[in-house]
Parts: structure tokens; sequence; C-alpha cells
């Protein structure tokens, strides 16, 4: 982090005095406001060194500071929906001198994390949950200290999720008091916002006026200047005559929600106001925010999608700072591999579709958005609906190509299950962010994807070992007359250029990258080239020759080769970047004990331990979890060192046995 970012100056001298968050709830508006230009300006400094999720949390500003001051937190309790517009939340509680370390391996998190902060009190990395625990919550408070506030906060795009509804009816039906839901309503999530919700958003009436009659009336009522009867009369009545003039109103009120709103939510006296309202209603309420996603930084205001989440940047200039490859040749990630070749599978049959939960530009289906746009379907946050959406185009003869993250994939599992696999409906799963996925840490890990998967009758599972090969996974895929999925990682991949043709594979066949007699690589996915490092290494430094299978598929297995191969080597090691646990080494070890084999003298399994991945670099990841190619390296030599001793200590034995 840059010394402007560490060291005080005269336009942050007040927010340096203060003891945060306890000092802002007696600050006047005026205050509040500097406070938040204060935290605008320094979040600003601060992620141009550290790269981080950006536009959201400079949107979000003057909502942190306005909630530390109208709550007392964390007695009450603010729950943000995923995480990433909660970077200000952090500098207010006690984490402003941990920036420099934000997302690093063994530093601050980039999202919410309960053991982190007692402030955090619920972890949030995947949308849509903030309500249902906000309720739990409250429910929970209300049986012990009904006194206690719990505020959710959400997005625009993250309320359109079925999770969120889902809670909102439950609240409504439980009439949870002193509930407010904070809708952060900035008209984009990571992509910009979709559906029918979308529009009810930005164009609802400001109902500022409704929300200060229905105050006066309630006043009056409890001084018993209204009669019970006329009050519930009236109330309904505004109520309605608000209804006509917002459609947000008339929505949420169907939940049992009081809607108040649109408020400016750049507008430290409209949100402080809105709040105080919302505090002194008897019902669950939702405060409608509208903001800019990007606030206070103009590239980002103008292009939030590209600025949501960031590396280091120069803020002056506002362009992305270089970074150095560690391998120059290669100039494409797995991501823009799989754009590139959706769109030129797509533009020549016209039965391929590609299909999004609101992460168009995050798995490169932004590039068929462009080119192909009748081929291009984006659904919001709504990863359920996508798979069954996709099983729906399927059953009509589409080749849907449903392209979500590995860890959001999990959220889709009775869809798999039941809508896809069930029916055998040609459906292909691109599973991006597969494996270890770095600096978003726990929640976004992609470590389980082939244990929930490849126990799924009729699905076929295949990892590329390069981008070349996932080209010609996805040709294959389409060609499948059933459900398929391809898993492959973040990174860049390994092939200096892209073949200009498409080669259709043959389903549960591997491919043998290099012969030898005493080590044997089962390798699954781009960790191949580790393997093919290490056996190199091993071969010039100790003359010890090593089998390196590219498996390609964990289901099928090409259990022809393997039965073979697994004879001939006496020392197997398996690699994946995958958790243990019913991953492909475990696929290996099944096909083992079905087929009746003695285990070779040592068969290791590398891959993700049993814990949750904490954010690091993914080389810093593999590494924790052992299999660097260094870890593959001073195994195998380790077990050569063991054969050794044993031989000598066989060889003396026997030289004992001759002289007795």
């Amino acid at each position: 982090m840059s010394n402007a970012c560490l060291n005080e100056s005269k336009n942050r001298r007040f927010l340096d005095r203060l003891r945060l968050p306890d000092d802002l709830r007696r600050l006047e508006v005026v205050d509040l406001t500097q406070i938040a230009n204060e935290l605008r300006e320094e979040l600003i400094e601060c992620i141009s060194g550290t790269g981080g999720h950006f536009a959201s949390s400079l949107g979000a500003t003057e909502i942190a500071v306005a909630l530390h001051h109208s709550f007392n937190t964390p007695h009450d309790r603010i729950v943000w929906d995923v995480g990433h517009q909660a970077y200000v939340h952090k500098m207010l509680t006690g984490r402003r001198h941990l920036f420099s370390t934000l997302r690093r391996k063994g530093g601050l998190s980039g999202f919410l994390k309960r053991s982190e902060s007692e402030y955090d009190c619920f972890g949030a990395g995947h949308a849509g949950t903030s309500i249902s625990a906000a309720a739990g919550m409250s429910l929970a408070f209300q049986r012990e200290h009904p006194e206690r506030y719990v505020v959710a906060v959400i997005g625009d795009a993250s309320i359109a999720n079925g999770m969120a509804f889902e809670a909102m009816n439950h609240v409504g039906e439980l009439a949870l008091k002193n509930f407010i839901v904070l809708l952060n309503d900035n008209e984009m999530s990571i992509s910009p916002n979709v559906g029918a919700l979308s529009w009810l958003f930005s164009g609802a009436a400001t109902s500022a006026a409704s929300t200060r009659l229905r105050a006066r009336l309630k006043n009056l009522y409890e001084k018993g200047y209204v009669p019970n009867l006329l009050y519930k009369a009236m109330d309904r009545a505004e109520e309605v005559t608000q209804g006509f003039l917002s459609s947000a109103s008339m929505l949420f009120g169907a939940f049992g929600f009081r809607y108040i709103g649109p408020v400016d939510g750049h507008d430290m006296q409209d949100l402080l106001t809105a709040l105080k309202h919302a505090k002194s209603q008897d019902v669950p309420v939702l405060v409608h925010a509208v903001t800019v996603k990007g606030k206070g930084y103009r590239p980002a205001e103008l292009d939030p999608q590209t600025w949501h989440g960031v590396a280091p940047f120069d803020r002056q200039k506002g362009k992305f700072l270089k970074v150095s490859s560690p391998c120059p040749k290669r100039t494409l990630s797995y991501t823009e591999v799989f754009g590139q070749t959706i769109v030129e599978l797509a533009k020549q049959d016209p039965r391929i579709v590609g299909i999004t939960a609101a992460m168009a530009s995050g798995t490169g289906l932004d590039r068929l958005q462009r080119e192909v746009p009748q081929a291009f379907f984006d659904v919001g946050i709504c990863e359920q609906h996508a798979v069954t959406f996709a099983a729906g185009m399927a059953c009509e003869g589409y080749r849907p190509v449903c392209a979500i993250y590995s860890t959001f994939l999990q959220r889709t599992y009775d869809q798999v299950v039941h809508d896809v696999c069930l029916q055998n409906l040609p459906v292909v799963f691109a599973v991006d962010r597969a494996g270890a996925v770095g600096a978003d840490g726990e929640t976004h890990q992609g470590a389980f994807d082939i244990a929930y998967l490849r126990h799924i009758p009729n699905m076929v599972l295949m990892s590329p070992k390069d981008e070349n090969e996932l080209r010609h996974m996805l040709y294959t895929a389409l060609a499948y007359n059933g459900p398929t999925a391809i898993r492959y990682p973040r990174s860049y991949g390994w092939a200096e250029t892209l073949d200009e043709t498409f080669c259709k594979l043959e389903i549960g066949k591997a491919e043998v990258l290099m012969h030898g007699e005493e080590v044997l690589f089962l390798c699954y996915g781009p960790l191949v080239q580790y393997a093919l490092s290490a056996a190199d290494r091993l071969l010039t430094k100790h003359d010890i020759s090593s089998t390196v299978i590219n498996a390609r598929f964990v289901k099928p297995l090409d259990g022809e080769l393997l039965a073979r191969e697994l004879l001939r080597h006496r020392i197997v090691v398996t690699l994946e970047d995958h958790c243990l646990q019913g991953g492909f080494g475990s696929a290996v070890l099944e096909f083992i004990s079905e087929q009746g084999f003695k285990l070779p003298l040592a068969l290791k399994r590398f891959g993700m331990r049993d814990i949750f991945t904490p954010h690091a670099t993914p080389e810093e990841q593999h590494a924790m979890h052992g299999y660097s190619p260094e870890n593959l390296y001073r195994y195998v030599i380790s077990q050569f060192e063991k054969k050794a001793s044993f031989l000598v200590k066989e060889s003396c034995v026997c030289k004992s046995n001759s002289l007795m």
C-alpha cells in the first residue's frame, strides 16, 4: 500500500482521531458526510495499491456510515449480502490498518468472515443469503432480546435471487419487528442487471411525503386522538395510494413489508431520515436506497462492470498496472478461450446457446453476447433457474451451455440431478474457476465439483490439460447426446498457440504424455504440467523414468489404460486441483478395488486437504495443500530412499543368515 494510505494527512485528521464505529453515533450529518468522503478517498488510495472489489464498496460508502451511526453495532446486527460491498464497513470496524494485506495470504479477507470481526455477524460470499440469515437472527432476538435490530443489506441484483424472495415471504408471515432490509439499488450486479425486476427499482417513485404522513398518523393514534378502526382504515388507504405511485411498494407490501423510498443513497440526511422512520415501524421494513456503483471515482462510475473487481491501478490515469506473466507466451486465459470457442461454434450451429447467471464477463460469455446475441441468455443471479432453463431448451433440440463458476454450481445440485441427469439431457456445464482460485478465499474455491458431480448417473466429467484441449472438449461435449461437465481453472493455460480446427475426443479415453518404467503420474486437468515438471527433474537428476498420463476424463475413467499401467508401476501418484474426498484420486482407488488389483508399493493422492482453503495466490494454495512440483518430486525421491534403505537392510539380513 502507498504511504498515502498508511500515513495521516490533513484531509483525514478528523477520521483518524475517532474511535470507530462508536464515535459515529455522536456526530451530526455534516460530520458524517465528511467521514464518508474521507473513507471513499482512502478506499480509492488503498485499492489502487492492492486490488480487490472496488466499485460496489464505493457505491455503498454512505450506507455503511449511516448504518453504523443509526444502529448500536455489533449489539444490533448488520448482515451484508455477498460482502464485496462491505469494504467501508470493514474500515469502520477496526480494520483500516489491515488493508495493505487485503486478499493476501494471512491477511484481510475480501469478503465477510465471522472469525475476522465480531461486526461480521454472518459470512457472505454467495448472493441472496442476507435476508434469510437476518430473519433467523431476528426471530432469535424477539424471543430473548426484542429491542435489538437486524438489518439486511442486499443489492438489487441479489434480491432477484429466489432465496431472497423465499425469505421475504417468511419474514412477512412472521411479521418480524425491528427487522429492516436495506436495498442498495445501483442497477448493477457484476454484469448489468437483467429481468423484470430491474425496471421496477430504477423507475420507482419517491414516497418520502407518504412516509412522513404515516409517521404522523401513527403518532396521533398512539396518543389516542385516532380510533383504532379509523387508524387501520387510513393506514391501509394510504398504503394503497402509495402503491399506485410505486410499483416497488406494491411488490414489497405484498410480502408484508412497509416500503420507504426510494431515497438518495449518497445523501446522508436522506439515509438517516429513512433509517429513523424504519426503526419506528412495527412491521418489517424495506428501505430502498438508490446509489451509483463506483461513486467518487470517475472511471468506475463510467464503467462499473470493468471496475467491479480490480487489479492494482494508477488512480490518476485510471489504468490498470501491468502484471508480468510467469510465461509471456500465454496471452489468453481458459475463460477467454472458452468464450472465443463458444462463439466460433455458435456461429456454425444455431442450436448452441450460452447461459450465465449474472456473470457474462466472468465466464467469458460477454463475447457471445456481443457477437451472437441471439445465442446468449443472462438469467440474473439465479443459478438453479439457469440449469432448469437449460434443461427445457435441451428438451426442444437446443444445445445449451451453462457457464457457471464451480463454487456457484454447488447451488444447483438438485437441478443438475433431477432436471438434467435423470432425464439424460444434453446440457453442457462449463465449470469455470475450478480448483484453487486465489484471493477470493474460502467462499469461492472450486474444490468440490468432481465430488458432487461424479456420482450422478449419466454425467460425463472432463478436464483439459491446456487451452487447446478445452476447445476440443467443448466441441466434443456439444456433440455428445447427454449431460457433460468441463472443469477448468481461472488461470492462463500452457498452450502457446490455439488450434484452428476442432478434434472430437473419444469419451473416456486418456492420453499418455510421457513413457517410463518406475513412476506413474495419473493427472486430471492442467496440473499435469506439475507432473511433467517433476518427471523431467527426476529423470535429469536421478535417472528415474516416469509415465505421465493426462486422464482427460474422471467419469468414465480409461479402465483399459489404467489397468495396464497400474500393473507396470510400483509407485503411483494421482494429482488433482480438488478435494481428496470423492475426487479423481478416489475414483482411481475405487477402480483398483473393483478390479481386485493389489495396491502398488506406494500410492499417493495429491489434492486439497480437508479444509476450506483461505485466500492466497493459487500457487501458494497449491503449496499449502502439498501439490507443487517440488512436493511431487520430493515424495518420489522419499519412496526411492525408503526402497534403498529396505534393500540395504534386507541385504544385511541375508549376509547375517549366511554366517550362521
